[in-house]
């Protein structure tokens, strides 16, 4: 038998008003319009940039280097303490330029150590436009810490079982967002250089990186937002920038087949799908997505997906609903789907939300599964729910944003 795992029912939330960092507790935005944010744009962005603000190409080329070590290794939010460039180009560069993050409206840490962040975007563009919010959640292990971070405000999937899928889909998040989220997680868990971490909580202290690996499991499905999640993560994994090893780093779809060759060939990350059934019509209900792209097609992306091996297997996530996919059927048909596929499955105990039609199957039951799967030669960990009492964990991430928000609106 598999090693049980216990699921621990935390009982308190605990919300600490973190102070909001650098200017963002006092960003009235009207300051930013017309500014170019310089997070999230490639180098040659950022050399293209500086030549239309009368900078030849030898020294935009010499700035770029030195405003993008700044940005991801410094992690500056002006350009103050930019001590290689002269006070007067810091404020040319202000002029036309920022390195301004969202705003933190709420952080909290679970009795377990994880915590969850709600990050409020402005739109730069327009002052008098509604700004979104999103949730990033860290995941604190002895060996490890994971940041998951979100690509889209809200999601278009509606996949039945997941609390985000019932919020709609507002829009896709920016390269810069998306970049945001981890600059603003290594500042709070003082990640970058002369950075504090946090006294409450379990950080880890690893290759004296609080965050070692990244997922995109937050809200949103990564490949509708296809060229703003390539731009980040191609920032996120370069070595002169947030610096985070392509192995760790991993991109979760529901199965958006057209670009997951892509994904492969071009960012090189590690795949997880969240397959969650083996039968067409059973995954057409959980995950509709399925309707466009069935299983059949799924796996056929899978088997040719760029650099598969044994040493980079695919993670298959498959939350384990009570009386709905945890047979010992379903477990021998799923041996049989990913046949020749390398893989992991991440068994994944359903985690309660309001009105949800589900139970989480009976930890029995997700054993056996286990069982079945592990003796077909599979890893099959169970993934121990983290951060439930601060509603973090896995398919949870409806935000409270909508919540906060109405009742602002209420006041």
């Amino acid at each position: 038998m598999l090693e049980r795992h216990k699921i621990h029912y935390l009982e308190r939330i605990i919300v600490s008003k973190t102070p909001l960092i650098g200017k963002t507790s006092l960003i009235g935005k009207t300051s930013l319009i017309g500014k170019t944010s310089l997070i999230g744009l490639s180098k040659a962005q950022i050399i293209t940039s500086l030549i239309d603000i009368g900078l030849n190409q030898k020294e935009a080329k010499m700035r770029s280097s030195q405003l993008w070590r700044w940005i991801y290794v410094n992690g500056v939010t002006d350009f103050t303490p930019m001590s290689n460039i002269s006070k007067d180009f810091q404020k040319t560069l202000e002029q036309h330029f920022s390195l301004e993050r969202p705003m933190l409206v709420s952080e909290q840490t679970s009795n377990d150590g994880t915590r969850k962040w709600l990050f409020r975007f402005f739109n730069k563009s327009d002052a008098n436009a509604q700004p979104v919010d999103v949730e990033t959640v860290y995941i604190p292990e002895k060996t490890r810490g994971t940041l998951c971070i979100s690509s889209q405000v809200g999601c278009t999937l509606t996949c039945s079982f997941c609390h985000t899928g019932t919020q709609r889909l507002v829009r896709n998040l920016t390269s810069e967002e998306l970049l945001s989220q981890i600059l603003m997680a290594r500042e709070l868990l003082g990640d970058f250089p002369n950075g504090v971490r946090p006294s409450n909580g379990l950080v880890p202290n690893i290759e004296k990186r609080a965050i070692t690996n990244l997922v995109l499991m937050g809200m949103g499905e990564p490949l509708y937002n296809y060229d703003n999640v390539k731009a980040a993560m191609l920032i996120a994994s370069d070595g002169d920038a947030i610096s985070l090893s392509k192995r760790r780093i991993t991109l979760s779809t529901s199965g958006v087949v057209p670009y997951i060759e892509p994904a492969g060939e071009e960012l090189g990350v590690m795949l997880a799908i969240s397959l969650h059934a083996v039968r067409d019509d059973l995954r057409n209900e959980l995950v509709p997505i399925n309707k466009k792209w069935p299983i059949k097609d799924l796996l056929e992306a899978c088997r040719n997906y760029p650099g598969l091996s044994n040493a980079r297997r695919i993670t298959f996530e498959y939350v384990m609903l009570k009386g709905i996919n945890d047979s010992d059927t379903d477990a021998k048909e799923l041996v049989r789907l990913l046949a020749k596929i390398p893989a992991k499955i991440n068994l994944i105990p359903f985690n309660p939300w309001p009105n949800s039609p589900y139970e989480c199957s009976d930890w029995e039951r997700i054993e056996a599964f286990g069982d079945i799967v592990n003796r077909a030669g599979y890893a099959s960990p169970i993934r121990t729910p983290r951060g439930r009492d601060i509603d973090a964990a896995c398919g949870q991430l409806k935000s409270k944003s909508e919540r906060i928000r109405k009742n602002k609106n209420n006041t």
